[in-house]
């Protein structure tokens, strides 16, 4: 405090701390706000990749990577039931149809604070058919999930008393059951399947890592070494990599192939289109050319002969990586010894191949990469069917697409693309008609005639769409107007606007793929979605337009694929349809059930891990005065539900102290009944309950006391009262907290000791 305050903030170096070369530092910088020591900061927007300190003038540049961490706030990825919620609860809004898991599907009508008791807490209001309302403990907030299901299917909303729900569940857990053992098949013939472990990276491994040009994102580190933990098991890994285009996914599939190649096996890698084969083979190709290692590629871009010549060489072992189209699961392609496969965006790939995959799973690794995986992908990947890694870290200095959603105009049309040519970037434009394109070429020639436009689409040859798209590459003319099949296509950096017309026309994960096509450099890119002037859109279309419009930010592809997920359903896990009995429970719901099902089907237990209620006289909420906003307190709300040990609740403690401030009482009330209904779990207990001055804790279903730990509890807590299956202990109101943990943590230690171990049927 008797230090003198810094003087005036100097004004950085232009290119120091990683500020990009071609930016000017933000100028003026605004006047410190001077704190109690005579110290100051300020809030300057720019962009700095990381921070730096000057130690002289004693200045310190932080960014929001520094402050925050790059992971973003997902999915809370907690198991949940053998799978994980589907999404989180801070997407929830009024009007929502939600399911309950023993009340079926409703309407969440807000959130309303009550008071029961005397005790004021806050609870989840949802409308159900009729009269009846429900009001949930927010406590108990994991008993609800969003419903999610068929696009274009309203659910039935049930009625709370009847048995509308129970049928349906049981209809619904018999449909789960036949889909169990087909799961089971599968698991069981990749159990048997096994192959030779992989061990630590050889030497030209780490060499090979090291040449890689660019940093890699904590993300894409994960990833690789999610993989390699998979290949260190004796059972074919089949993982899903989720991240967004130009995330690093293809490092992630070149470093696993390498592996795969140096332990004498050969590799797969499957491409929607042949433009994107291309790509990959030169990438993979330039990567490896200084491996002795045989690089191939089979697509229509190769003549006949080329194509024989590739198969006779996989067939006999001479090509170690190929990479192609759908062409690889022809019946005449055989491999010497296949090792994995990998596949590039699975949701373009048709049903048939789709199937042939499946097979492929039974017996080799598979690693499937995509930015917005398929609902079908994505659900068995959340089930737990199959491992996902998600890469959501951007590269340095990318920043987020300015997405607009607009009837179409020429003037916005001229004005975008001008824009874009006159800072020297390109623009795609794209018609997915191929009848009617070269008319569309034509007119946007009239708008902007300057411009120098060529047309690509599928119906071409394979020579004249490769010499097209090399030239677009290289910068011989401005406007490439062309189909979707820029879709899964070349990396151009300098591609920084992107004009869809009829967009409405177009599925949520395609639109998310096409915008993705720009923004691949530190240069602001821009994408416009165009719709027909006055058209009605239909639902589904505006459900669309609003997600791809709400999801912006950098590492939106699992968000999109969540929502996909929400608009078309998950449909038949294992089959062809995209559409199923989900819809009649909602996604999460029949997760839930499906994991029962595939544990009674492989005879083993399974383990709910929701926290059993507790209902004590206690005020027990997140007040509006210390968290304003509703969605953060739901949010709060998901966490701790969460928890799975009492080290959960003093980090999810602290996080609220950082953040918030020091917790109002009623805050540190919630906090203890989230402690009690955790030891509740852990000691046997199915549910708390308070009434008359007493607090019952029941017993779990097949949890009985042994005579000897009823003898020793009995004389330990004198005036409680055991029975065959529930406790009931009589309170002094001060210590109620303290009493029933006391309590709670006898009986665990109860469930612990051997000679005293509740056991089903035990008197």
């Amino acid at each position: 405090a008797d230090e003198k305050p810094p003087s005036p903030l100097p004004t950085p170096t232009q290119g120091a701390g990683g500020l990009d070369a071609d930016e000017k530092p933000p100028s003026p910088l605004p006047t410190p706000t001077q704190g109690a020591g005579g110290y100051g900061v300020v809030v300057v927007e720019g962009r700095l990749r990381q921070g730096v300190k000057f130690d002289e003038a004693r200045l310190y540049l932080i960014t929001d990577h520094e402050l925050y961490g790059s992971a973003r706030a997902m999915v809370s990825r907690r198991r949940v039931a053998g799978g994980v919620p589907v999404s989180t609860l801070l997407d929830l809004r009024e009007n929502d149809y939600v399911v309950h898991v023993a009340y079926g599907v409703g309407v969440y009508r807000g959130m309303v604070k009550r008071v029961v008791d005397g005790a004021e807490k806050d609870y989840l209001f949802i409308q159900y058919a009729g009269p009846d309302r429900l009001y949930v403990p927010a406590d108990q907030i994991d008993r609800v999930q969003r419903y999610v299901g068929a696009e274009g299917a309203r659910p039935t909303v049930n009625r709370i008393i009847g048995t509308d729900w129970q049928r349906t569940t049981r209809r619904v857990k018999e449909q789960a059951r036949e889909m169990a053992r087909e799961l089971v098949e599968l698991y069981a013939a990749r159990e048997l399947a096994e192959r030779p472990v992989l061990g630590e990276d050889s030497p030209w491994q780490a060499e090979m890592e090291e040449a890689f040009p660019y940093e890699e994102t904590p993300g894409q580190l994960r990833a690789i070494a999610d993989v390699k933990a998979d290949l260190n098991t004796n059972r074919p890994a089949d993982r899903l990599i989720c991240g967004d285009v130009g995330f690093g996914k293809t490092e992630v599939a070149i470093r696993v192939a390498f592996k795969i190649v140096e332990s004498g096996r050969q590799v797969a890698v499957l491409c929607p289109t042949t433009v994107l084969a291309a790509q990959h083979h030169t990438t993979f190709t330039e990567r490896l050319a200084a491996y002795p290692i045989r690089i191939e590629l089979l697509s229509r871009f190769r003549s006949r002969a080329e194509q024989k010549a590739t198969i006779t060489n996989l067939r006999t072992g001479a090509t170690d990586i190929v990479i192609g189209t759908h062409r690889l699961l022809s019946k005449d392609v055989e491999f010497h010894r296949l090792g994995m496969v990998v596949i590039d965006e699975e949701q373009r790939f048709g049903v048939a191949q789709k199937e042939r995959l499946k097979q492929l799973r039974k017996s080799v690794d598979v690693l499937t990469l995509t930015a917005t995986p398929i609902p079908r992908t994505l659900s068995m990947a959340l089930s737990g069917l199959r491992d996902l890694s998600v890469i959501e870290d951007p590269p340095g200095g990318r920043l987020p697409i300015v997405t607009h959603v607009r009837e179409y105009n020429d003037d916005l049309v001229r004005d975008a693309i001008m824009r874009e040519i006159e800072r020297g970037g390109q623009v795609y434009y794209v018609h997915n008609r191929v009848e009617s394109i070269e008319n569309v070429a034509m007119r946007i020639q009239r708008l902007v005639p300057d411009a120098r436009i060529r047309i690509g689409h599928g119906q071409m040859s394979e020579d004249e769409l490769e010499r097209i798209m090399h030239d677009f590459y290289m910068h011989e003319y401005d406007v490439l107007v062309c189909t979707t099949i820029i879709e899964n296509g070349l990396d151009i950096p300098n591609v920084n606007t992107i004009i869809v017309e009829n967009a409405d026309h177009m599925g949520l994960s395609q639109l998310y793929q096409l915008r993705g096509r720009v923004g691949r450099s530190s240069r602001q890119a821009y994408a416009y979605l165009l719709v027909r002037p006055g058209r009605l859109l239909t639902e589904e279309a505006e459900q669309r337009l609003f997600a791809i419009r709400e999801f912006t930010a950098l590492g939106s592809g699992y968000h999109i694929a969540m929502r996909d997920l929400e608009i078309r359903g998950a449909g038949d896990l294992l089959g062809a349809q995209q559409s199923g009995a989900m819809s009649a429970v909602g996604f999460d719901m029949y997760c839930r059930l499906l994991a029962q099902a595939v544990a009674e089907t492989r005879g083993v237990e399974y383990a709910d891990e929701t926290l059993p209620p507790a209902d004590l006289p206690l005020t027990a909420h997140i007040p509006n005065e210390y968290i304003p906003n509703e969605a953060e307190r739901i949010f709060f709300y998901k966490r701790m539900s969460g928890v799975g040990s009492l080290r959960d609740i003093e980090e999810l403690q602290e996080e609220l102290e950082d953040r918030y401030g020091d917790p109002p009482k009623p805050v540190w009330n919630a906090l203890d009944v989230l402690r009690i209904r955790l030891l509740a779990k852990q000691a046997g207990i199915s549910a708390v309950r308070h009434e008359n001055a007493c607090v019952s804790l029941r017993f779990a279903p097949g949890v009985r006391l042994t005579p000897r730990a009823l003898n020793l509890l009995t004389q330990t807590f004198k005036g409680t009262r055991f029975t065959a299956d529930s406790v009931i202990l009589t309170l002094s109101s001060p210590r109620v907290v303290a009493e029933v943990e006391d309590l709670l943590r006898a009986l665990g230690n109860a469930l612990k000791d051997g000679s005293s171990r509740p056991v089903a049927g035990s008197a």
